[in-house]
This record gives C-alpha cells, sequence and structure tokens, in this order.
C-alpha cells in the first residue's frame, strides 16, 4: 500500500529523519490502515510541505517512521478567516471539517446573543481540523481557536482586515439592495463571520453594520442553515477572491 494514507506529523519535518509515532498513530496505521514495515505514506506537519515516508515499525503501542524525499512544497490557504457561532456538536464538527476542506486560514468560534452553545471542546475542534487535513490532501491545518463573545472579538479586531458578515435580513432589505454595495466579497485579508441559528439580534446587527471593517452581505433569498451558510459563503470567496482559479 502507498501514500494514499496521509498523516500529520509534528514538525519540523525533514529528508532523513526517523520519526516516532505515538501510540494513537501506531493503531491507526497498523490496526486501521493495515500497513506493515516497509509500506509508505505521505506525512505532512502543516509548515514545511508534504514527504514520502516508509513505515520501519508499526503496532497498537507506537513505531517509527523514515522520512524520505519531499513529494509536494507547502502550500499555505490564502489569509481569509470563519467565525461563527457554535451550534449542535455534529454540525459544528462539519463547520469545522467544510471550513479546513475549503481552504480557510483560521478558524474562529464565537457567542453571540442567540449562539445555542456557549462552550466548545477546542482541542476535539482543532482534531477534526487537523483529520480534515489529512483525508483532503492539504499540508496546512488551520488553528481552531478558544471561543470569545462578539463583541469582544469586534473590540480587539485587525484594522487591516475585511469583515464579511452574512446577514439574512439583507434581502429583504430594499434600501440596502439599492445602496450600490456590489462587491461584497474584499480580498485578503479578511474574514467571514456566520450567526446562530437564530440571527444575529437587532442590536448585534447594528453594531456589526457599523464597524469601520465590516461588509455585509446576503447568501441569496433563501434562510440557510448555519453550516449550509458557512461551506456557502467560503465557496463564494473563494470563487471570487480565493485560490480556486
Amino acid at each position: 500500500m502507498g501514500s494514499k494514507v496521509r498523516l500529520h506529523i509534528t514538525g519540523p519535518l525533514g529528508a532523513g529523519q526517523c520519526v516516532e509515532l505515538s501510540k494513537d498513530q501506531g493503531h491507526y496505521l497498523s490496526g486501521v490502515m493495515r500497513l506493515a514495515p516497509g509500506d509508505t505514506l505521505t506525512v505532512f506537519d502543516g509548515a514545511s510541505g508534504a514527504f514520502r515516508a516508509t513505515i520501519a515499525s508499526a503496532s497498537k503501542r507506537g513505531g517509527t517512521l523514515e522520512i524520505g524525499k519531499q513529494t509536494a512544497p507547502q502550500r499555505n490557504p490564502p489569509d481569509i478567516w470563519l467565525c461563527f457561532a457554535p451550534i449542535k456538536k455534529a454540525r459544528t464538527d462539519f463547520i469545522v471539517e467544510k471550513a479546513t476542506e475549503l481552504g480557510a486560514a483560521r478558524i474562529c468560534p464565537v457567542t453571540t446573543q442567540y449562539t445555542n452553545s456557549e462552550r466548545i471542546r477546542q482541542d476535539r475542534l482543532q482534531a477534526h481540523a487537523l483529520e480534515a487535513a489529512e483525508q483532503c490532501g492539504g499540508t496546512f491545518v488551520p488553528p481552531v481557536d478558544d471561543i470569545l463573545p462578539l463583541r469582544k472579538m469586534l473590540a480587539d479586531w485587525p484594522a487591516d482586515r475585511a469583515l464579511i458578515f452574512c446577514d439574512e435580513t439583507l434581502s429583504e432589505d430594499p434600501d440596502w439592495a439599492q445602496g450600490g454595495h456590489t462587491s461584497p466579497f474584499p480580498p485578503a485579508p479578511a474574514a467571514i463571520l456566520i450567526g446562530p441559528e437564530g440571527g444575529f439580534s437587532p442590536e448585534e446587527r447594528g453594531v456589526l453594520r457599523a464597524h469601520p471593517n465590516a461588509h455585509p452581505v446576503s447568501l441569496g433569498p433563501r434562510i440557510l442553515r448555519a453550516d449550509t451558510a458557512a461551506a456557502a459563503a467560503l465557496t463564494l470567496w473563494q470563487q471570487a477572491q480565493g485560490d480556486w482559479s
């Protein structure tokens, strides 16, 4: 078996290294993927590109890899963040996984007035991002921040980063539709903000529209679920300003 198997390794990686596997990694390679000594796989550390590795030993207790030549350079995504209000556990996992696959550079959970869940397991969501990077062929793993209140995030917002907030009420606002806002997806550095299932409160919407970096956008005439909106907005941004062309 070969390099269709991909594994994230704590770096930095380089050709000629011998890398120790953790217990979980050894079990994954030997027990789940059924690889044996001599089999090869692709490894990456999120910063050094991808490398061919050969299994020297692997078992449920751990193992070792011999790192060979680099097979792909490091490729980082565009500087686009995804900020979102956590929802139900499985759907929050979905948002993190799809954000990684769609090329988010950073994932930032936030609490709002209507947020269903004010706590997250940051380590678990980071693990989901890592697994998604392994599966999608990327060499970059976006950091998943710990959760912050929306007002705290806005108070510390970088002056050079556009804030694209997805406002489900815009499609019903004729004044906004006539306002000449024809470029809703500014280039990087930028961030997309997705609200909770209940949307932003009127107070939050007012604060967001008044923010000097804000670019309110509509995602169409239908109200999307939060996880759908996150994937749709990232897709639209990547098509307009990202690395898909």
